[in-house]
């Protein structure tokens, strides 16, 4: 773990020539298959070359190459034998996106990210006790593939398990078959039955169904918080959304001083960062020797057709991207639908800023998930709220009303006053975006949001109505359409 630490601070140190030479062995690697040939990988010497030739994707555009991996062909996008695929769940639409995972994407990015934290965190806590005790991760599950039953498809988190190395296995519960159980209300019970003996030091998940299960678990054990069940509890591990809106959930059910948080970004494509500073909220590192080579697409031009990137050398702090990455997989720049912003330039640490995707932008307001979770989080301060989840869309201007935006929030601890809390969720908005400010002015063209209290369960029934319980899923938390929040309150019977 020390020996890492050495490694992390040489990037750190030495950013572009890392990357730069991380960019050559890509293309060197990959100029035997079909896609480095397509593109003249054998020719490439130099970003700017692979820049002009190579187009940038979306998952859309990758998926004729891809879906030949599935049906079983090999050296289409990257020379090693693909046999897995991570089923991305980054999207709650019917459609899921299958993304390749090679031997050295498995190793040199997935499993180095985790080592790494583990590296980090001890690194910054040397009097730590995680390894007395159990990880306990809350993972998904894997399949044959339809496409052919020799590849296996799943939630990036189980096909991690699945390849697991012995010594990490022994150190981690539920037993695999518990945590790659499909059926989520089967797996949660199976859990308890499993996990809450065990001496648990750390979890690992997506902050939403890791409250679930422990809430479950003081529901069975009858003790008033986590710190009864698991006196030895030191660290929660999260990533997928924002933990800013859970800070205060998870302070109540687990309230000890001796708890630490670490945020990571583990997708379904890759381990891109990683929280290497004790005090900071949000912010990681980015991580630049695990097989992948970074792009950036500065805001103004991500609907374009042939888009204008950045190298890690022309970022500037504070601005949005949209993330362009190339992989040890075989991902060639691709758009990956998340966008960052970078926090500082020396060491590159960054904070997910939202998705391309999901933002309010009908009235020139230009809202992201970045904006909503802030303002959230000072809601519920001022209001003494706690939230589970919610969801955001615009209402469309009719004859004789303006516009505004219409909020589903869940909440755990219903907010004093739920007329102030949309009061500070419409003044925190205010001051942190000034085009919603703008169109906010006097009632303008929005007024103020309508938020609704949404019962208990309502977006646990939604995803379980859409078979999307557990694992990674996740509520879209804005829209610049109407289709969640109406399909949510729908089969909700709001």
């Amino acid at each position: 773990m020390k020996k890492r630490i050495h490694d992390i601070d040489l990037f750190r140190k030495y950013p572009h020539e890392v990357q730069e030479e991380l960019f050559l062995n890509l293309i060197d690697t990959a100029k035997g298959t079909d896609w480095g040939k397509t593109y003249g990988y054998k020719d490439i010497s130099s970003v700017r070359e692979f820049q002009e030739r190579v187009p940038v994707s979306t998952y859309e555009d990758l998926f004729p190459q891809i879906e030949r991996v599935l049906k079983g062909e090999q050296n289409v996008l990257w020379p090693s034998k693909i046999e897995w695929f991570a089923k991305s769940s980054g999207t709650t639409n019917a459609r899921s996106k299958y993304i390749p995972v090679s031997p050295e994407s498995l190793e040199d990015c997935h499993y180095k990210g985790g080592k790494d934290m583990l590296s980090i965190y001890v690194n910054n806590y040397p009097e730590s006790k995680l390894f007395t005790g159990k990880a306990l991760s809350i993972g998904g599950s894997h399949r044959p593939s339809e496409y052919n039953a020799k590849i296996s498809c799943g939630d990036v988190s189980a096909v991690i398990m699945q390849n697991l190395p012995i010594w990490a296995e022994a150190m981690r519960t539920p037993p695999l078959k518990v945590a790659l159980m499909d059926k989520w209300e089967d797996k949660i019970e199976k859990m308890l039955e499993t996990t809450i003996p065990e001496n648990v030091t750390s979890l690992s998940g997506v902050p939403t169904w890791t409250y679930i299960l422990l809430k479950r678990i003081l529901e069975v054990t009858g003790k008033k918080d986590i710190t009864e069940v698991w006196p030895n509890l030191e660290l929660f591990t999260h990533g997928a959304v924002a933990f800013g809106p859970y800070r205060q959930l998870f302070r109540e059910i687990i309230p000890t001083d001796k708890m630490n948080y670490l945020e990571v970004y583990n997708a379904s494509e890759g381990f891109f960062g990683i929280q290497d500073q004790v005090g900071t909220e949000d912010e990681m590192l980015l991580m630049l020797d695990y097989g992948v080579y970074y792009e950036f697409i500065p805001m103004d031009q991500v609907e374009e057709e042939n888009p204008k990137t950045l190298t890690l050398d022309q970022v500037e702090l504070g601005k949005n991207y949209a993330l362009v990455i190339s992989t040890n997989a075989g991902l060639w720049r691709y758009k990956i639908g998340d966008t960052i912003r970078f926090t500082s330039l020396s060491p590159y640490r960054i904070k997910i800023s939202g998705r391309t995707k999901h933002f309010i932008n009908a009235f020139g307001e230009e809202v992201i998930v970045e904006n909503a979770e802030v303002a959230i989080t000072n809601a519920c301060n001022a209001t003494g709220a706690i939230i589970t989840n919610f969801t955001a869309a615009p209402l469309y201007m009719e004859s004789g009303k303006r516009g505004g935006h219409e909020w589903l929030i869940e909440f755990e601890k219903e907010p004093n006053n739920l007329s102030q809390f949309t009061q500070v969720l419409d003044r925190s908005l205010r001051e942190i975006n000034s085009d919603y400010d703008a169109k906010r002015e006097k009632d303008i063209a929005l007024q103020e949001p309508i938020v609704h209290a949404a019962p208990r369960n309502t977006f646990t029934n939604w995803l379980s109505h859409k078979g999307k319980l557990g694992g990674q899923n996740k509520v879209p938390r804005l829209s610049n359409s109407r289709e969640y929040l109406e399909e949510i309150m729908q089969v909700n019977g709001l």
